[in-house]
C-alpha cells in the first residue's frame, strides 16, 4: 500500500521541456480543437493569428503534412469555412515568399552551438525555440501540395476562388516596390547571362527575348471586376509568385545546389543542375539536396496537376492556367535551365558516374533494395524529373496548341527547345540515357539470380519521353535512325510490349509502343536497318533467330496470337509496322515466313472478315505487306514466296468471296463442330487453331495447316446463338482513328498499290481472268437461311453484313501482285515436286524462287506511301490521361497526393474497367475512376 502511495503522489502529466516525447505537438494538432479541426469550425482566422504558425514549423516530414491534414480536412473547410482556407494559402505563401528572401535560409546543415544560439527566435506561441528556415520552407511547400488538391477539385472549371485567391493581382501602394526578381542579385543576374547553354535557335526568325535577365512579372488572367479607365501598376499574383519562387529554389545553394557555386552572398544561381545537355561542367556532388529538389518539383507537379479536373471534352478549351503561364510566360532563360536541368537529371539515371552519384556499388548489389525501405532518393528524384518533363512536353491546351509548322516558343516554350535540339553531342547523350535505361530494365529481367535488381520504376515516362524526342526533333529521330543502336531501340521496345501485354493495367502503354514502332517503321533509315542483327542483351523467352525484321514479325506475330483479342484495338498500328517495313525485309527465315502467313490466314477468315465493319483493313494491311516483299526484294525472300505459292488456294478463295460463300463457309464449320460434339469426340483443344479453313477433309486447309506450327488464338466472336462459329475478330477501328482509312480504295487508288501501266506485258488476259474469274455478284446465292444467318449475330454490336458492303472493300485488295507471282512460279514447282523426291525438292524450290526474275511479269514498283502516326485531338487527350494516369498511380503511395479527390479526365469505359484492375483494389472508388487505367482506349474516341 505504502508503494501505491509512492506513486500516486507523480505528477498527472509529465513535463517535457526537451520536447523528447515529440510526437505530442502532432498528436494534439490532429486531435485538440486548436488544430486542423479549427481551420472549418472558427470563421475568419486572422492572418496575423499564431494558429497558423504551426502549419510551419511543427512537421517534420512529408509524410507527417499528409498524414496529420487530410483532403477531407481541407474540403470540410472549403465548404464550411472557405476564407480560412483563402487565409491559409496567402499565410503560407507569403511565409515562403519571405524565407527564401531570408539571410537565414538556407539553414547549414550542420552548425555550431554558437551559431544555432544566434539563430534563435520567439515562435507565436510565445516560446522560444531554434529556427530551421529550411524545414520552414520545405514545410510550406509540403502544406500547399496537401492543400491545392482540393482546391483544385471544387470545381471542373477554374473556380472563382482560385481566381480571387491564386490569380488576383492587388494594385502597388504608393511608395512599394513590385520587384520580383527573387532571392538573387546583379551578381547573379551577370553570371548567368554568360552563355551557358548550347540551344540555340538555327534560325534567326524567331522574336527572342534578348534580355537574359528575369523579366517582369507576366500578365495574369484578367481579374473578374471591371477594368480600370488608368492602368495601375499591379503586383503579380500568387500564382505566379509562386512560380517565380520555386524557380528560385530549383538552383538555391545551399538548399538544391551545392554551396561552392554560390556568387558572393547571392544564394540563387540558374546553374543547370547536373552537366549533358547544356553544360559540360559539373556543379559538384548535391546527394544531400536530392530530397529537396523532389519536394520542389512535387509541388510544381501539383500545379500542374490541376488539367486533370477538367473533363476530357474541355481539355482543349479550358486549358490549365498554371501550365498556361509556366510554358508561355517563362523568361528564356528560365525555361533553358529547367529543362536542361529535368531532362540531365533523367538522363543521367542509368550513368550515375555522370552525375557524380556515390555508393553506385552498394546500389548494384544483388537484392540490395530489398535491404532498403522504399525507394532511395535518387530514384525518386529522377522519377519526379521524367514526370514533369513528360507533362511539359505534351501539354498542347487552348493557346499552347502547335501551329501547322510546329511548336512556338509562343506556344510551348518547353515543346520549342526540345526540337532545336541540333548537336551531335547533345543528341548521343539524350540516345545513352535512354538505351542505359532500357538496358539496365533488360538486366533486371535477364539476370542469374532472380529478381536480384529492382526494374527501373520509371520506363513509362522514359518511353514517353523517346516518343516525344522522335515526334518533335527531327535530327533526333535521324540520329537515332542513323546509329548503331536503332535495332537495340527496336529490341527493347518490342520486349517491354511482350512483357507487359498480359497485364491489364499496361495496355496503354502497349498501346504507346504499337504507335512509336509505327512512327520509327514509315521512316527509311529504319528499314535499312531491318537486315543487320539485333546485338541487344533480351531475355532468351523473347529472343528469335535471324535478323531485325525477322525480330519485329514474330513479336508483332506475339502481340497478336497470344493476347486473345484484348489488344485487338493496336492490331491496326502494329499491321501497318509490318507493311511499312515489308519493303526492307531480306532473308526472312521460315519462321518468319510462316508468321506472316498465319497473320494473312488469320484475317482472311470468313468469320472474322464479316464480323465488324473495320476488319477488312487488316486484310489489306497484310496483302500490301506481302505486295511490299513481292515488288522489292522477292529473290531475297524465297521462304516468302515459297509459302505464298503453297497457300495459293487461300489468295484464290479471296480473289473469289463473296457474302454467301463466307456465309456458308461459317455454317459448313458450325455444323462440324456440332456433329463431333455429338458423337462425343470431346471439345476443341485449346491449343489447336480455332480458324474455320482447318476442318478435316479439307485439301486447301490442310496444305495451308502444313505452313504452321502453333496456333493463332485470336478473340472468339460474341456470337448471339448457338449456330454461329468460334470465329477470330478484331475490335473495331474507330472513324478517329489516326491511322489512314481503308474503306474502300481501289487497286487503282490504293497506297502502296500502282495500276497497271496501259501498254505493259505483265498482266496477261489469262492471269487476270484467274486472278478476279469470279468477281461477279453472287448476291442472288443467298438463300433465306444463310440471310437469317447474316442478320443473326455474324456481326457485332448489331453489325449486318451485306453484299454491298463486302463489294466496298473487296475490289480494294490489291490481290493482284501475289496471284501474277503464283500464277507464274505454281506450275514451275509443281514441275520440281513431281520430278524430284521430297527430301531435294524443297531446297530446289528455294533455289529456283532466289534465282527468279519476274520484272517482265510484275509491274514497276511503286514510290514508297509510309503510313506515319497522324495525331488528332481524339489521340493528345489519351496520351495526356495516360501520362496522368502513370503519375496517378505513382502517387498514391506513399503520399497519396491527388487521393479522395474527384479526377476529371477520363471516360465512362474508362471509369467501368478500372473497377476491375487489381490495382484499384486498395484504393477507394474516388481514386478508382481517376487515372489508373486511362492508358486504355477512351470510350468517346
Amino acid at each position: 500500500m505504502d508503494g501505491l502511495k509512492m506513486f500516486s503522489k507523480l505528477p498527472q502529466k509529465i513535463p517535457d521541456p526537451f520536447n523528447l516525447l515529440g510526437d505530442q505537438p502532432k498528436l494534439a494538432f490532429r486531435s485538440q480543437p486548436g488544430g486542423i479541426a479549427k481551420l472549418a469550425t472558427t470563421r475568419n482566422i486572422p492572418e496575423r493569428d499564431s494558429y497558423w504558425d504551426q502549419y510551419v514549423v511543427l512537421f517534420d516530414s512529408a509524410s507527417d503534412v499528409f498524414t496529420l491534414i487530410s483532403h477531407n480536412d481541407v474540403r470540410r473547410a472549403l465548404y464550411e469555412a472557405p476564407e480560412n482556407v483563402a487565409t491559409l494559402i496567402r499565410v503560407i505563401t507569403s511565409r515562403l515568399f519571405n524565407l527564401v528572401s531570408d539571410h537565414t535560409f538556407p539553414a547549414p546543415t550542420s552548425s555550431s552551438v554558437s551559431s544555432l544560439a544566434s539563430s534563435l527566435y520567439r515562435t507565436g506561441t510565445g516560446a522560444g525555440a531554434e529556427r530551421n528556415a529550411t524545414k520552414e520552407v520545405l514545410n510550406c511547400i509540403r502544406v500547399l501540395q496537401r492543400v491545392l488538391p482540393a482546391v483544385f477539385d471544387i470545381e471542373s472549371e477554374t473556380s472563382k476562388f482560385e481566381r480571387e485567391v491564386l490569380w488576383k493581382r492587388a494594385e502597388v501602394q504608393e511608395g512599394s516596390s513590385s520587384n520580383n526578381s527573387g532571392a538573387g542579385g546583379a551578381a547573379v543576374e551577370q553570371a548567368s547571362a554568360e552563355p551557358q547553354f548550347v540551344i540555340e535557335d538555327e534560325d534567326d526568325s524567331d522574336e527572342e527575348e534578348g534580355a537574359e535577365s528575369r523579366k517582369p512579372a507576366p500578365k495574369s488572367p484578367p481579374p473578374q471586376g471591371q477594368p480600370a479607365d488608368k492602368p495601375k501598376e499591379t503586383q503579380p499574383s500568387i500564382a505566379e509568385r509562386l512560380f517565380s519562387c520555386l524557380i528560385d529554389l530549383m538552383f538555391c545553394c545551399g538548399f538544391t545546389l551545392p554551396t561552392k557555386i554560390q556568387v558572393d552572398h547571392y544564394k540563387i544561381n540558374y546553374v543547370i543542375w547536373e552537366k549533358g545537355v547544356g553544360s559540360t561542367a559539373d556543379p559538384g556532388p548535391s546527394q544531400q539536396y536530392e530530397s529537396n529538389k523532389t519536394e520542389v518539383l512535387r509541388l510544381l507537379l501539383v500545379l500542374l496537376s490541376r488539367q486533370i479536373y477538367v473533363p476530357p471534352s474541355a481539355l482543349f478549351t479550358s486549358p490549365s492556367l498554371y501550365t498556361l503561364h509556366f510554358v508561355q510566360q517563362l523568361p528564356r532563360r528560365d525555361v533553358l535551365t529547367v529543362l536542361c536541368s529535368l531532362m540531365n537529371t533523367a538522363m543521367n539515371a542509368a550513368h550515375p558516374e555522370n552525375a557524380n552519384v556515390m555508393g553506385t556499388v552498394a546500389g548494384r548489389l544483388p537484392y540490395n533494395h530489398l535491404l532498403m525501405k522504399g525507394e532511395d532518393p535518387r530514384t525518386t528524384l529522377v522519377s519526379t524529373c521524367f514526370q514533369v518533363l513528360c507533362v511539359l512536353l505534351d501539354f498542347q491546351s487552348g493557346s499552347a496548341r502547335d501551329e501547322a509548322s510546329g511548336p512556338t516558343s509562343k506556344t510551348n516554350a518547353f515543346r520549342y527547345f526540345i526540337a532545336k535540339l541540333h548537336r551531335p553531342n547533345d543528341l548521343a547523350f539524350i540516345l545513352n540515357g535512354i538505351v542505359g535505361i532500357f538496358e539496365d530494365h533488360m538486366s533486371s529481367m535477364n539476370g542469374l539470380l532472380p529478381g536480384a535488381k529492382k526494374s527501373a520504376p520509371y520506363m513509362v515516362e522514359t518511353i514517353v519521353f523517346l516518343w516525344k524526342m522522335v515526334e518533335l526533333n527531327k535530327k533526333f529521330r535521324a540520329y537515332l535512325l542513323d546509329s548503331d543502336k536503332a535495332t537495340n531501340i527496336l529490341a527493347y521496345l518490342l520486349c517491354y510490349s511482350l512483357e507487359i501485354k498480359d497485364k491489364p493495367e499496361q495496355h496503354g502503354m502497349c498501346r504507346v509502343l504499337s504507335y512509336l514502332i509505327q512512327s520509327l517503321s514509315a521512316e527509311r533509315a529504319f528499314g535499312m536497318k531491318l537486315s543487320s542483327p539485333i546485338r541487344a542483351q533480351i531475355p532468351p523467352k523473347f529472343a528469335a533467330p535471324g535478323n531485325a525484321g525477322d525480330f519485329i514479325i514474330q513479336s508483332i506475330y506475339s502481340m497478336v496470337a497470344t493476347t486473345s483479342g484484348s489488344l485487338n484495338s493496336l492490331y491496326p498500328a502494329l499491321i501497318i509496322a509490318l507493311s511499312n517495313s515489308a519493303p526492307y525485309f531480306k532473308n526472312l527465315s521460315v519462321t518468319s515466313s510462316a508468321r506472316l502467313l498465319q497473320l494473312f490466314t488469320a484475317f482472311s477468315n470468313p468469320s472474322f472478315l464479316l464480323s465488324d465493319e473495320g476488319h477488312p483493313r487488316l486484310l489489306f494491311f497484310m496483302l500490301e505487306a506481302f505486295n511490299g516483299v513481292l515488288l522489292h526484294n522477292l529473290s531475297e525472300n524465297p521462304n516468302l514466296v515459297y509459302g505464298i505459292i503453297r497457300a495459293h488456294k487461300q489468295f484464290e478463295d479471296l480473289g473469289t468471296f463473296t457474302l454467301a460463300r463466307g456465309l456458308r463457309e461459317i455454317r459448313r464449320v458450325q455444323q462440324a463442330k456440332e456433329e463431333r460434339a455429338k458423337q462425343g469426340k470431346g471439345s476443341i483443344d485449346k491449343g489447336k487453331s480455332r480458324a474455320p479453313d482447318e476442318e478435316e477433309g479439307d485439301p486447301a486447309s490442310e496444305k495451308a495447316r502444313l505452313l504452321r506450327n502453333e496456333s493463332l488464338d485470336l478473340p472468339r466472336s460474341a456470337a448471339s446463338t448457338d449456330t454461329l462459329p468460334e470465329g477470330a475478330h478484331v475490335r473495331p477501328v474507330d472513324e478517329e482513328s489516326p491511322t489512314r482509312p481503308l474503306m474502300s480504295p481501289t487497286a487503282a487508288d490504293s497506297p502502296g498499290f500502282p495500276a497497271v501501266p496501259a501498254g505493259s506485258s505483265a498482266p496477261s488476259e489469262k492471269a487476270r481472268g484467274k486472278m478476279r474469274a469470279a468477281g461477279r455478284s453472287l448476291s442472288g446465292d443467298m438463300t433465306g437461311s444463310l440471310e437469317l444467318l447474316a442478320a443473326a449475330g455474324v456481326g457485332r454490336n448489331g453489325f449486318v453484313p451485306t453484299q454491298e458492303w463486302v463489294s466496298s472493300w473487296h475490289q480494294g485488295l490489291p490481290l493482284d501482285i501475289p496471284m501474277l507471282v503464283i500464277s507464274e512460279l505454281l506450275p514451275k514447282v509443281q514441275n520440281l515436286q513431281a520430278s524430284l523426291n521430297a527430301t531435294t525438292a524443297n531446297s530446289a524450290i528455294i533455289d529456283l524462287v532466289r534465282s527468279a526474275n519476274l520484272d517482265h511479269v510484275l509491274p514497276k514498283a511503286p514510290p514508297l506511301a509510309p503510313r506515319k502516326f497522324q495525331w488528332s485531338d481524339a489521340s493528345i487527350v489519351w496520351l495526356t490521361s495516360l501520362i496522368w494516369g502513370e503519375i496517378y498511380v505513382r502517387g498514391m503511395t506513399p503520399l497519396g497526393i491527388w487521393n479522395n479527390t474527384a479526377v476529371r479526365l477520363n471516360g465512362d469505359e474508362c471509369c467501368r474497367r478500372a473497377a476491375g484492375s487489381h490495382r484499384v483494389l486498395a484504393v477507394n472508388r474516388q481514386a478508382s475512376v481517376a487515372l489508373l487505367l486511362l492508358g486504355y482506349r477512351l470510350s468517346w474516341m
